[in-house]
């Protein structure tokens, strides 16, 4: 095991492709912190303090802001509008055919015209979502701008600087090594883990030492659980015929693996952005109808989100959460893997499945395995990611909820670019 290990960090150093790879991803990650650590224009410290310190949600939007939120900082924003944009675009492809072939049919040609009109719907929800952000800021006094044209113009360095961070995730995607967009909310989870840790520090208590060790005992059992299923996978033995010298068949056996869980962590980003999407509506409204005479709206949006963070309504939140992840996790799955395009390869290939005839009944077979691998994979995605929260509900640790969905997002991105190396290795070793 060490052999190998000591042979695949030789190969590593010794491959200057690879090296430059990780080298432009690491200078993207230098970058972006650079970027996280400079805040707006009129920024009240200790007021952005008192007022993240007063909602969980926030402490989400920071993850998928990869950490600039906090500081509210140029790329405050981070990659959430650009995610936000691939939901809706990937949803649509559901109801327009059109999309669809661009996305799926068409090739490279087609996937580019679908990143061109992804990062078109961009802009106007980094619009709304930047406007949103900063009316409720100065509302409660965070943010401070003496005229409009101030205002405009930190809109204006919001939207860009999300802008930004999306084209460094393109750049890492294709430059570097991984999925650039995941990389950049894993730079700010990494960033983040100081600031969390030194949280539960300064809220130790020697009465909650057995809650704390439960705690690290489940992070433990959740790492491990999310790197066996990650890598789990379910072969289907499949037969290549060919002929021999003497005109008989002769027939060459192997298979193909089938992940149990093929979406990884975007179910979870997916499932995380829609349920903060009402949140910052309702924040907006809250601020904007406060007083007035729709002050009875903002009443009853404040009431609202206090039930969904207390009582039966956290239980509803879980679920609607839980759900989530598990619609999403077929959805991605539905999207990225195709038993009709794989049953064409393996039939041109002059492969077939052992007492499965070629074509649509391939098709079936590799979809009904897929099916019920992701029932598995789903159930268990959905478990675990509800899993920090209830143990916050149990425990009432507020830091863990937001941990525990950075230490699963962490752990799937790590995986992913490990797995993408170890490939690039092997091509080279072979």
């Amino acid at each position: 095991m060490w052999q190998a290990a000591r042979h695949k960090l030789a190969l590593f150093f010794s491959d200057d492709t690879l090296l430059r790879r990780v080298g432009f991803v690491l200078f993207v990650f230098l970058l972006f912190r650079v970027l996280a650590a400079i805040p707006i224009p009129g920024v009240d410290q200790a007021r952005l303090a008192q007022f993240f310190s007063q909602s969980d949600l926030l402490g989400f939007l920071n993850i998928f802001s990869g950490g600039g939120l906090a500081n509210l900082s140029l790329v405050m924003l981070g990659v959430g509008p650009y995610i936000t944009a691939s939901i809706i675009m990937q949803l649509m492809t559901v109801v327009s055919p059109r999309l669809k072939a661009l996305y799926s049919e068409e090739g490279e040609q087609g996937r580019m015209r679908f990143m061109a009109y992804t990062r078109w719907l961009t802009l106007p929800i980094a619009l709304l979502q930047a406007v949103g952000f900063l009316v409720v800021l100065e509302r409660q006094g965070v943010v401070v701008t003496n005229s409009p044209v101030d205002f405009v113009a930190n809109v204006a360095i919001v939207v860009a600087g999300s802008f930004l961070l999306m084209w460094l995730g393109e750049l890492a995607t294709e430059f570097g090594i991984g999925n650039g967009v995941s990389l950049i909310i894993f730079a700010g989870i990494v960033a983040s883990l100081p600031q969390i840790a030194s949280q539960l520090w300064v809220s130790f208590d020697v009465a909650q030492i057995p809650a704390y060790v439960g705690l690290a005992l489940a992070a433990i059992a959740a790492t491990y659980a999310v790197v066996f299923i990650t890598e789990a996978e379910r072969p289907v033995p499949i037969v290549y015929a060919r002929e021999a010298r003497a005109m008989s068949a002769r027939s060459v056996a192997t298979y193909v693996p089938i992940r149990l869980n093929q979406a990884g962590v975007i179910p979870i980003i997916f499932a995380l952005s829609l349920l903060v999407m009402p949140s910052i509506l309702g924040a907006f409204l809250q601020a904007t109808l406060a007083g007035g005479s729709f002050d009875w709206i903002a009443q009853a949006l404040a009431a609202a989100q206090a039930w969904f963070v207390t009582g039966v309504g956290s239980i509803v939140y879980f679920i609607i959460y839980f759900l989530l992840v598990v619609g999403f996790t077929y959805f991605y799955t539905a999207i990225t893997f195709d038993p009709q395009q794989m049953a064409k390869d393996l039939q041109h290939r002059g492969a077939f499945v052992p007492g499965v005839r070629p074509g649509e009944p391939t098709a079936e077979h590799l979809g009904s395995v897929v099916t019920r691998l992701t029932l598995v994979g789903a159930l268990f995605l959905g478990a675990i990611a509800v899993l920090p929260f209830v143990l916050q509900y149990a425990t009432g640790l507020a830091q863990f909820a937001v941990g525990g969905t950075a230490l699963l997002i962490a752990v799937s991105v790590v995986l992913d670019v490990l797995r993408k190396i170890d490939a690039q290795l092997s091509v080279r070793e072979y």
